[in-house]
C-alpha cells in the first residue's frame, strides 16, 4: 500500500498515488478484490484526485487498476457490507435498523436509497469536475461500478481484450452513473444497459465508447504517450479546454441525467428480480448467485462479425 501523505490525501490504504513528469498516476490497489469499490476506496479516490488537481506540478492524471482488472464493480463480495446486509435481511433482522443514521440502516425508503446513491455519486463526480484531464487505462474487467468511474474520465484507452459492461442491470438495478448515452447514442446505450452484455475493448473503440484500444502489451506505452503529450501543455490551458467541453455536456443535460440516474437505480431496486438475486446471495453465496443471474446470457459478450 502507498504511504503517500499530502494536503488532501493522507496515507491511503486502497490506492497508490505517484507523481512523475507532470503526471499523477492513481492506481486502484485492491487486486485481491479485483479493485471492487467500497466507500473507503471511493473516498480515497476523491482525495487523490483533489490532491492531483491541487498540485502545481501535475498536468494530467492516469487512473488504472492493479492486478488482473481495472475494476470489477462495487464491493458486494463475501464479508462486504452488502452481503452482511443481505444476510441480515434474510434472517429477518435488517442490519443497522436501529441506527440513527439512514446510511447504516439499509434503504428503508425510496428516499433513503436515493440519498445513499447520491453520496456515492458525490465521491465519483470529482473526476468530471477536476480541472485537469483524467485518462482511464482499462485492462481486464471494467464492470458495473468500474464503468461508473471510467465513463466520467476525459479519455479512455483500453486493452483490446478488456471487458466493459454492466451485467448488474440483469438483476440488481440500473447504472448509478449514466454516461453511456453521451458516448454511444441511444440505441447502443439501450443495447448494453438493457441486456447487461459486455463489449471487448476493440469493439468499444469501434462504437466510440473508448478513444482507442490496443493490444494489452502496448497499453502502457499508449497511455504513457498520451499523458506525456498532455503534460507538455500548460495546465491552465488544459483546464480551459476540458471545462468548456464539459460545460457543453452539461448543456446537453449530462449532469441532470446523472442525478436522474440515482432515482432510476432506486426505482430499479424495487424490481422483483433484485429481491430474488438478494435471496440467492443469502442462500447460495455471491458466486453461485452470479452464475444463476448470468446463465441465460452465454459468455455475456456482444459479438461482431469479423
Amino acid at each position: 500500500m502507498s504511504h503517500y501523505s499530502g494536503k488532501w490525501l493522507r496515507s491511503p490504504e486502497t490506492l497508490l498515488f505517484v507523481v512523475d513528469g507532470g503526471v499523477a498516476r492513481i492506481t486502484l490497489n485492491r487486486p485481491e478484490r479485483r479493485n471492487a469499490l467500497s466507500t473507503q476506496s471511493l473516498a480515497e479516490l476523491r482525495d487523490a484526485l483533489l490532491e492531483a488537481d491541487d498540485l502545481k506540478a501535475v498536468h494530467c492524471v492516469i487512473l488504472e487498476g492493479a492486478g488482473k482488472d481495472f475494476c470489477a464493480g462495487y464491493d458486494i463480495g463475501a464479508n462486504s457490507s452488502y452481503e452482511r446486509h443481505v444476510q441480515a435481511e434474510a434472517d429477518g433482522a435488517p442490519g443497522g435498523a436501529h441506527s440513527p443514521y439512514r446510511s447504516e440502516g439499509g434503504a428503508a425508503s425510496f428516499d433513503d436509497d436515493v440519498w445513499q446513491l447520491e453520496r456515492w455519486h458525490d465521491l465519483k463526480i470529482t473526476i468530471f469536475d477536476l480541472h485537469k484531464p483524467v485518462i482511464a487505462k482499462l485492462h481486464g474487467n471494467c464492470l458495473a461500478g468500474g464503468t461508473d468511474l471510467a465513463l466520467l474520465c476525459d479519455m479512455i484507452i483500453a486493452a483490446s481484450d478488456a471487458r466493459i459492461g454492466y451485467p448488474a442491470t440483469r438483476a440488481q438495478g440500473a447504472p448509478l452513473n449514466n454516461m453511456w448515452l453521451y458516448h454511444l447514442g441511444p440505441q447502443w446505450a439501450k443495447r448494453l444497459t438493457l441486456t447487461g452484455d459486455c463489449l471487448r475493448g476493440r469493439d468499444a473503440e469501434r462504437l466510440g465508447l473508448v478513444l482507442r484500444s490496443v493490444p494489452a502489451g502496448q497499453l502502457d506505452t499508449e497511455v504513457n504517450e498520451l499523458a506525456r503529450r498532455l503534460a507538455a501543455i500548460d495546465a491552465d490551458l488544459l483546464a480551459a479546454n476540458k471545462r468548456i467541453i464539459n460545460q457543453g455536456l452539461e448543456l446537453m443535460g449530462a449532469r441532470t441525467l446523472q442525478r436522474t440516474a440515482h432515482e432510476s437505480d432506486a426505482r430499479a431496486h424495487q424490481a422483483s428480480a433484485r429481491a430474488g438475486f438478494r435471496r440467492d446471495v443469502a442462500a447460495l453465496g455471491l458466486k453461485e448467485a452470479l452464475k444463476r443471474r448470468d446463465a441465460p446470457f452465454g459468455d455475456g459478450d456482444v459479438h461482431f462479425e469479423a
